[in-house]
């Protein structure tokens, strides 16, 4: 088999489609094709042209990584489970992710430092949460903790300190019964992560120190 003809896309100028024998075989990056020094006149092999179908394969892998961290950053596993929706092979997205957090494009710890300092800054929450949050985007438990732990101090703050702050966005109803009142600032709080001890305390501060057992 020879190759007869190499010509770009039009719709990707970053692509070419590589005719063999007179026909169209496949489409290559153009990078794939200039490192293969593929040109007119040169002969294949089935094992050679299968070759570079995989190579063409792990740049596609690549370039949708590449567009989906343009938009955020991601842990290694998100990035694993965003190609694998894309149609790539398990193994191409993690021999992708690897290559990426080889040089340093893709970093569990940096993200998760990343995701817990924005939830201390704008949205507080409580360590539980954040550990959730992290977990389900793929970052292990002891990253997860060691992000937070980093941005809490960083931050000069703590987990009551946050507490305080989300309870400054809850306001009572007028009139409201003050058990009822309790219960709902109770479950405002709970529901954002919080940690037993640290909302008793602020419920305790925002309406003053409940009957036994409400809280």
């Amino acid at each position: 088999m020879r190759i007869t003809r190499i010509e770009t896309q039009q719709h990707d100028r970053e692509r070419v489609s590589i005719h063999v024998d007179g026909a169209f075989r496949l489409g290559l990056a153009a990078e794939i094709a200039h490192a293969a020094h593929l040109r007119a006149g040169v002969e294949l092999t089935e094992a050679r042209l299968a070759e570079l179908e995989r190579a063409d394969r792990a740049w596609q892998a690549r370039q949708a990584a590449l567009d989906l961290l343009g938009y955020r950053q991601r842990s290694a596993a998100e990035l694993v489970r965003r190609l694998r929706r894309k149609g790539f092979d398990l193994d191409v997205a993690r021999e992708t992710v690897e290559r990426l957090r080889g040089l340093g494009m893709v970093d569990d710890a940096a993200f998760a430092g990343a995701v817990a300092r924005d939830r201390v800054r704008l949205r507080p929450q409580g360590a539980r949460r954040m550990r959730e949050e992290l977990r389900a985007k793929g970052v292990d438990e002891d990253t997860a903790r060691a992000a937070i732990a980093g941005a809490l101090e960083s931050e000069e703050t703590s987990e009551l300190e946050l507490a305080r702050r989300a309870a400054g966005k809850w306001k009572p109803q007028p009139g409201e019964d003050p058990l009822r009142a309790r219960r709902r600032l109770h479950g405002y709080l709970m529901r954002r992560g919080f940690d037993g001890e640290c909302v008793r305390q602020v419920m305790d501060e925002v309406l003053g120190e409940g009957e036994e057992g409400v809280d």
